[in-house]
């Protein structure tokens, strides 16, 4: 049947000619001409009058005119009355015109574009108005162009999705907001002159969101990529440099796609340079996830660094990648096990529903053990919302089970022929199309084209294939699974970047473009393409740096879904603001906000931690000691604190007395002091276990640990309670000492354990007996003293 199809669309190739061809030869297909998507564009073209030309779809033009002048110009006079392109469009993909032109298939995933968080920015804002000074409170008030949500009926998702996302709406009303603003103008040198905190807009406008998908990437080494839709389904390489074979394509020029050809899913097979892939390649997705959380780039195991090792065969240093250089850590074993971004998170998570949904863990409805499940129960067996719960208590109810129905919208990827048992669920209750139940099992169809068995917990369990300590972690202790993300043990690091170091600078007309109203400049004729940046210029010009970096072992704390999950810097801006006249309108100043976070009047530190999923994921867990005795871990800070002097004084390094004098006056200032950090930037929790500043700022429950948590969790001074009393505390332990010194008794790690575990069992058992024995004593002093008398 599929030979019969190839040589019917041969034949109609050879009656019906594509014009555009004549100056693009060799250009790819867009998708394959046996594909059904091929079909359903040639079935338009041929109702527009334009058989066999399937460019005009898409990009509109006049396929009649022979210079390119005309061709790209205008459109058929069928699209002023269908839908179609309404002009000639460079860029087809693009949001602000994509109704036209990808909507007419994909309808519903272009109506829900806008207010994705890859559209809308939403948390990003409200992160940096935080850092700000907490301008909007906990109201996530703006995006990036404003808008409203749809109907609630109108959401995309089950009915189960739909009554489950409603329901979250009404218990986080600042993140899933009906209606948002446009983000205000960048404001003026004078503006800022009046109210410096004004520069956040300048901020997020010159630095922080060139990331949408509403305006194409930056054009540095590993930026490059489309714009609306093409942001994801259309491959760039990090040189942005076109490597298919349309002559008339420079291939010299950056800024260029690197072929002409939609990636998807496991059924769109692009070919190039030889080769031959499927799916969405991770590098897609760092074009943009290599900055804030960082975790497209930390799932590659790519960790950022200040150095410039190593270096190449000519002495060249490691060149820059998004800006950056980077250190090789552990990947993520999804990846190493060959698997894409979009092999977890689904259409949803990625297209949106529709809705506005405030930051990440509004829009991600995926977990780990909707796939994993846990010891006990199977992914099948466990309700809807658990480890989703924006609550304290793990979720009980009835069970999930799985689905066979699909959605219209979901059919349009691809779906798996086998769906064995039925699709598994998302926490939230959206069919996850690449996972599907076989008996115990599951099997996941890959975007790559390869399939994986994945075996369950539960099942692992039955096996006897967990080690030991695995047992320990999640089966015996029931509060790691009932109380924590999975990714708390199994992310063995995270990019912790301490102190976000701004300074905006309006002195002497410094000016730089302003990105989000650059993206913003579109026509029908031109599709948010920017030819020239400095038609987009405004005061100001923004700078970051530092004060540290990090991987190891992140700090722990509450997330918004209740669960304790890894912790790190967020957006813990220091600002210094330049004005116009050269003079600091602020200097490193970090905000207090008052009554928030448990604070009264004096405020917390506007600096935030935030809860993060590192994408970092390995089968060797972190050890015990990595949290249960780190003053990090607890919230305390890197060696509780104690590493950095006072900040909050200038520090002065030149000639001095041994009393401290300075012994010379033309002298600088080496580390100028930050007024309001008296703490060190990874202190969440003081001595007092007094939160100090923000810990997460998007969801109610996000907070540091509280009271009861680490009271559970501290167990520092462990060793201290036996060897305070070792080798010669009191007799019976100074002779058992030296018993095991005339015996030749060696006490290595081994060894201590044995001890450890006899004493533990034999100090139980007493405690048990014990009473038992006292008892039976007692009732046989009494039966004894009754009979004598």
């Amino acid at each position: 049947m599929k030979y019969i199809v190839l040589l019917l669309i041969m034949i109609a190739s050879l009656q019906a000619k594509n014009s555009c061809i004549g100056c693009h030869n060799g250009i790819a297909d867009i998708r394959s001409k046996d594909s059904g998507m091929m079909q359903e564009i040639l079935k338009v073209a041929d109702k527009a009058g334009a058989k066999g030309n399937d460019c005009i779809v898409c990009h509109g033009g006049n396929p009649e005119a022979k210079k390119k002048e005309k061709a790209h110009k205008g459109t058929l006079a069928y699209f002023q009355k269908h839908k179609g392109p309404k002009a000639f469009y460079p860029y087809p993909a693009s949001a602000w015109i994509n109704e036209n032109t990808c909507g007419m298939c994909h309808e519903k995933q272009v109506a829900a574009q806008n207010n994705n968080l890859m559209a809308t920015e939403q948390g990003k804002i409200h992160g940096a108005l935080w850092g700000f000074g907490g301008k909007e409170g906990y109201r996530h008030t703006y995006t990036d162009f404003g808008g409203k949500s749809p109907d609630p009926h109108e959401r995309l998702g089950t009915k189960t999705y739909q009554h489950y996302m409603d329901a979250l709406a009404k218990l986080e009303p600042q993140g899933f907001l009906k209606e948002t603003k446009e983000l205000p103008k960048a404001p003026t040198a004078d503006e800022v002159e009046k109210d410096p905190s004004l520069s956040v807009y300048t901020y997020l406008r010159q630095e922080c969101l060139r990331c949408h998908t509403g305006g194409k990437g930056r054009k540095r080494r590993g930026d490059y990529r489309g714009i609306g839709c093409a942001s994801c389904h259309i491959p760039y390489s990090n040189a942005g440099l076109y490597e298919g074979k349309d002559e008339s394509i420079s291939k010299a020029e950056d800024g260029h796609m690197l072929i002409h050809t939609i990636q998807s899913s496991r059924d769109t097979n692009i070919s190039i340079n030889g080769l031959h892939y499927s799916g969405i390649p991770v590098e897609t997705c760092t074009t943009c996830h290599n900055r804030g959380k960082r975790i497209g780039v930390s799932y590659q195991g790519l960790m950022e660094t200040e150095y410039k090792a190593t270096f190449d065969e000519i002495g060249n240093a490691q060149p820059k990648l998004h800006t950056k250089r980077y250190l090789h850590l552990t990947e993520d074993i999804h990846y190493s096990k060959g698997m894409l971004c979009q092999d977890c998170h689904t259409s949803n998570d990625m297209h949106g529903d529709g809705f506005f949904r405030g930051a990440n863990l509004g829009a991600v409805e995926i977990e780990c053990q909707d796939c994993h499940g846990t010891t006990d129960n199977y992914p099948w067996e466990l309700p809807l919302g658990y480890s989703d719960e924006f609550d304290t208590k793990p979720k009980t109810g009835k069970a999930r089970g799985v689905t066979k129905s699909l959605a219209a919208y979901l059919k349009q990827g691809a779906i798996p022929k086998d769906k064995g048992d039925g699709f598994l669920l998302s926490a939230r209750g959206n069919p996850l199309t690449k996972a599907v139940k076989k008996g115990n099992k599951i099997l996941m169809h890959l975007a790559s084209g390869k399939d994986i068995t994945l075996t369950p917990l539960k099942a692992l369990k039955a096996e006897g294939k967990i080690s030991q300590k695995g047992l320990v972690a999640m089966d015996q202790i029931k509060a790691h699974t009932d109380k924590l993300e999975c990714y708390t043990c199994h992310a063995t690091w995270a990019p912790q970047c301490y102190g976000c170091h701004v300074k905006v600078d309006y002195s002497n007309g410094k000016q730089n473009p302003d990105y989000l109203a650059a993206s913003k400049s579109h026509h029908h004729g031109v599709t948010a393409e920017v030819h020239n940046l400095k038609d987009f210029l405004v005061d100001g010009k923004v700078t970051e740096t530092r004060s540290y970096l990090r991987w190891e072992d992140p700090a722990l704390s509450q997330n918004g879904e209740g669960r304790i999950s890894p912790t790190i810097p967020g957006c813990q801006v220091t600002l210094t603001v330049i004005g116009k006249n050269g003079n600091a309108l602020l200097q490193n100043h970090i905000w207090k906000i008052p009554n928030v976070e448990g604070a009264g009047k004096e405020g917390v530190n506007s600096i935030v931690m935030s809860a993060v999923q590192p994408h970092t994921v390995s089968k060797k867990a972190r050890e015990c000691e990595s949290c249960h005795t780190s003053q990090k871990a607890m919230g305390y800070g890197i060696n509780g604190g104690a590493y950095f002097s006072d900040q909050r004084k200038d520090t002065m390094v030149d000639l001095m007395s041994a009393g401290k004098k300075l012994l010379v006056k033309q002298t600088d200032i080496q580390i100028p002091a930050i007024p309001n950090l008296k703490y060190d930037y990874s202190v969440l929790i003081d001595k007092n276990n007094t939160q100090v500043q923000t810990v997460g700022n998007h969801w109610r429950l996000s907070r540091a640990l509280d009271n009861e948590t680490l009271s559970k969790l501290d167990r520092r001074g462990a060793c201290l309670n036996c060897h305070e009393s070792i080798p010669e505390g009191n007799l019976a332990v100074s002779a058992m000492t030296h018993m095991a010194n005339m015996a030749g008794i060696k006490i290595d790690k081994k060894e201590h354990g044995s001890i450890l575990h006899k004493l533990l069992n034999i100090g139980a058992w007493l405690q048990v007996l014990l009473p038992i024995m006292i008892a039976l004593l007692l009732v046989w002093f009494f039966i004894f003293r009754k009979k004598r008398r």
